[in-house]
């Protein structure tokens, strides 16, 4: 019997943003990672955040409007050296290629190589370009949307060549105090990212 189900489109749902669950599913089932997918999502303007989180495909839709530049969804990482105002950024490889210093080299996803060796493929390894920007993100609570927003810029200050997925250093004025806050305040490990608005 022929299957006549009509595979729809981002277009013909009329999707502003998507998110999906990129773990730990599809590694262990499909043995792909879609984080390289997900970077030319992002490059061509689609909104795509990874691992479910709608809150930061809404304020990269935001951002992405405002500036009409592609947007990314990354971890708050490591602090960077002693500088107070500085943290790497980063994530597994949703970033848009516009947004790198160069293309990314696909590469299978460390973390899951670890434990099961050939599954993941996909996590896109780069560098974020230098630029001024800015990170937001958004959480609901009592039925409200709460967003922080914050002036940013990325620098070009180098990372370990051993630092997986795509990271940059990010210079955020009174950083430290902004972090305390936004834990305090019950933000999660992301924030959405794009070119300053």
């Amino acid at each position: 019997m022929m299957n006549t189900k009509k595979k729809m489109t981002i277009e013909e749902y009329h999707l502003d943003a998507l998110t999906l669950r990129c773990w730990n599913e599809m590694e262990t089932y499909m043995r792909v990672c879609p984080c390289v997918l997900l970077s030319e999502l992002n490059d061509r303007g689609i909104v795509a955040s990874c691992e479910i989180d709608m809150c930061s495909a809404i304020t990269m839709r935001a951002m992405n409007l405002a500036s009409e530049e592609p947007t990314a969804v990354l971890d708050w990482n490591n602090n960077y050296g002693d500088e107070e105002d500085k943290v790497i950024l980063f994530h597994c490889g949703p970033v848009a290629q516009g947004l790198m210093t160069a293309k990314g080299t696909v590469t299978e996803h460390k973390m899951f190589a670890k434990n099961d060796p050939g599954s993941g493929w996909g996590c896109n390894e780069g560098r974020i370009k230098a630029f001024p920007a800015t990170i937001s993100n958004c959480q609901t609570k009592d039925g409200k949307i709460i967003v922080y927003a914050s002036e940013a810029r990325f620098t070009d200050d180098p990372i370990e060549e051993a630092f997986f997925g795509c990271g940059g250093v990010c210079e955020i004025p009174d950083l430290q105090n902004k972090l305390i806050r936004l834990a305090r305040g019950g933000f999660k490990h992301h924030t959405s990212w794009g070119w300053d608005i």
